[in-house]
């Protein structure tokens, strides 16, 4: 398997549809937004769950950072976490041959890590001698694994403004045994936003962790398919509008911030938005800055979902092979990723 050795810039486009994309726990679980803007706000955390829930439940990749609880009903620490793959045969052996060993099976064995990274707390059982007798004993020394990850997110925000919507219903069963009165609930939704997240994937990191071009694979799919396939009460609504991803040639070349090279244009006031009928995708601003850089890039890969409309400030163009024919005046290589294949 080949070890990343490009840079790669991503754009990753989503919709919500009367639901929550990313509560926050602080403020009665409401949608975030910036208060100033109305921009909704999705935390690079919250993206990198769905990737992680999707490669583990649908592909049955093992992740280390996972939320199961145990026997007890409890959810495990990264270090209790860590305790699943010690070997026991290494109590006792040097601490570096121990973290060693146990940082090779964590990154051979682990998607996430090897994408996102970690710093993972220990507590190894290692040999000791003490005293003018060399009596030996075996203590618990502390120490630590960590790992930046190569795959990073900036927190994801919606091209447009949105308002949060306060919706008050009844529970399924009565407030207390015996009681006629049923339980009443408040939530928070966003009646539409349209979110775009900026990653980078930065090959340096890439070859610490030992990130493949197959774990790349496994990441765009975790983002388009992990997003479709939510299911839970407040997120279902979210689909998977465009995926971009800039592969740039060689060096520590990058463009940076490619989100803030896409818009969208429409009639009607932001707040009124519902669905990808309401609006076009403007990519001039994102042509010209590609066509800048081409001399830099290897090739474009792209996913996109046929609901869009895109506009190169002169003529519109639906759906992926739309988008295609857009980036293809560029004169950079194209290819699809194929995700729903």
């Amino acid at each position: 398997m080949k070890i990343v050795n490009n840079r790669h810039e991503i754009i990753f486009l989503y919709d919500a549809t009367y639901c929550n994309p990313n509560g926050d726990p602080a403020d009665e679980n409401k949608p975030r937004t910036d208060p100033e803007t109305q921009i909704n706000l999705v935390t690079d955390v919250r993206l990198k769950r769905t990737i992680r829930d999707y490669l583990h439940d649908i592909e049955k990749e093992k992740i280390f950072v996972k939320v199961e609880p145990d026997a007890e009903g409890f959810l495990p620490d990264a270090k209790t976490r860590a305790d699943d793959f010690l070997d026991e045969s290494l109590v006792g052996k040097p601490l570096q041959e121990q973290k060693d060993r146990l940082d090779n099976r964590i990154l051979e064995e682990c998607i996430d890590i090897r994408l996102f990274g970690a710093t993972i707390p220990l507590e190894l059982k290692v040999k000791v001698e003490s005293g003018k007798k060399k009596k030996t004993s075996v203590t618990q020394k502390k120490t630590s694994i960590t790992h930046t990850g190569p795959v990073q997110f900036q927190i994801g925000r919606s091209l447009h403004r949105v308002t949060v919507e306060r919706i008050k219903g009844t529970g399924a069963f009565a407030a207390t045994k015996g009681k006629e009165q049923q339980t009443f609930r408040i939530e928070y939704i966003v009646p539409y936003s349209l979110i775009a997240f900026h990653g980078i994937v930065n090959e340096t990191r890439a070859k610490e962790t030992r990130l493949t071009e197959e774990d790349l694979q496994a990441l765009y799919r975790g983002m388009w398919k992990g997003t479709k396939n939510m299911i839970t009460r407040s997120k279902i609504g979210l689909v998977p509008r465009l995926l971009l991803v800039v592969k740039y040639k060689e060096g520590k070349f990058q463009i940076g911030s490619l989100d803030q090279y896409v818009s969208i244009t429409h009639e009607k006031d932001d707040v009124e938005l519902r669905s990808p009928n309401d609006y076009v995708v403007n990519l001039q601003s994102l042509l010209a800055t590609l066509n800048e850089h081409k001399d830099k890039i290897e090739e474009l890969l792209v996913q996109a979902d046929s609901s869009l409309v895109f506009s190169d400030g002169t003529s519109e163009k639906q759906g992926e092979n739309g988008f295609v024919d857009f980036l293809k005046t560029v004169g950079i290589p194209v290819q699809a990723l194929n995700i729903e294949d």
